[in-house]
């Protein structure tokens, strides 16, 4: 398994779901109107290898101004956390 897919699995993991790649203005944009929705974001750093060569071909020139935007309902986090309570309390970590 690839690191990249190692990362993919551990968001996967903490309950993130990958929406889309975007730069400024529309990234700034985007996450606004995630959080207004009543989502958790993340962003990690482009990977220009998972993209299309359309895709590939607009972000290449400025990858540090790309992000690609993670989101998360806000109770899933604290579903999570009570889970790792509870794995912990029992000796499961």
């Amino acid at each position: 398994m690839s690191n990249l897919e190692k990362r993919e699995e551990e968001l996967r993991k903490e309950g993130w779901v990958k929406q889309f790649t975007a730069s400024e203005p529309r990234l700034s944009e985007a996450v606004e109107l995630y959080e207004s929705l009543g989502f958790e974001v993340h962003l990690e750093p482009v990977r220009l290898e998972e993209l299309s060569e359309e895709c590939k071909a607009c972000f290449e020139f400025a990858p540090e101004e790309c992000k690609t935007i993670y989101t998360r309902r806000i109770r899933q986090r604290r579903e999570l956390e009570i889970e790792e309570e509870s794995n912990e309390s029992s000796g499961f970590l």
